[in-house]
């Protein structure tokens, strides 16, 4: 099988159970199939949490979280370090031998400013695989967080989804994006197994696909028209259905490019 790029974000971080669930569910499954895993982290809630405690203001431009330089310091810590580090020893608990580190180790992406308005803030392009094939060679679990490197040795904030599609890219697998939904719903609250731009369309047009799920749908559409392939979003609440996650069963919404 391909290997399986699992991009969780801020809610699963804020929720010790449903880490818990994931990394212990990862470690029973990888006792009785190999395929490679890495997992990509966001961390908003984590960032916010910590902005708020030092009262410094949060503020956004089209969604994306602007990051000047008095504060991407502590941006990195929170996401390169907490949400990181939460992550690792949830994993080390779980029995996986994980590594965690960020965009910017081992040359694994190519940094680049996106906006200066946004500050501190880039798009990453796939670069140098070797870090993450002798990690999954001898069968660690990568851990990676969105903060990335820039040519000029400047730490920026990547989005969390961008992140993950560039990692997807570089080793040539499936993504997986979870998210506290099952997928994308009908009228009925049926769960669709499948969805083309031109659906999704009409499903916003329709009010069916409304606020956050629109976001997580154009985000999963623009990964999966970067990789060529399908990209799925599910569900991190339901443990007793991501072993089959992991072994290659869509338990969520495929979204097609």
């Amino acid at each position: 099988m391909k290997p399986l790029i699992i991009k969780v974000g801020g809610a699963l971080l804020d929720t010790p159970q449903a880490m818990e669930n994931l990394l212990t569910t990862l470690a029973q499954f990888k006792q009785k199939q190999q395929r490679d895993i890495v997992i990509v982290h966001g961390g908003g809630c984590i960032v916010d949490e910590l902005m708020q405690r030092l009262q410094l203001p949060v503020r956004k431009k089209q969604g994306l979280r602007i990051t000047p330089p008095d504060q991407v310091e502590i941006i990195t810590g929170a996401l390169a370090g907490i949400a990181n580090k939460k992550l690792v020893a949830t994993a080390k608990v779980a029995g996986l031998n994980a590594v965690g580190f960020s965009l910017g180790d081992g040359d694994v992406t190519l940094a680049e400013q996106l906006d200066p308005e946004l500050g501190h803030v880039a798009k990453v392009a796939p670069n140098q695989a070797a870090l993450l094939t002798t990690l999954l060679a001898n069968q660690f679990l990568p851990i990676i967080s969105s903060i990335a490197i820039d040519a000029a040795g400047r730490l920026m904030n990547v989005n969390a989804d961008q992140a993950a599609t560039a990692i997807a890219t570089l080793l040539q697998g499936e993504l997986v994006m979870l998210s506290d939904v099952d997928g994308v719903l009908d009228q009925q609250k049926n769960l669709l197994p499948e969805l083309n731009s031109s659906q999704i369309q009409k499903l916003i047009d329709d009010h069916v696909i409304t606020d956050g799920m629109i976001v997580k749908v154009e985000a999963a559409l623009v990964a999966a028209q970067a990789l060529n392939q399908a990209v799925e979003i599910a569900n991190w609440k339901k443990p007793e259905k991501l072993a089959d996650l992991f072994a290659g069963q869509c338990i969520g919404t495929r979204i097609l490019p």
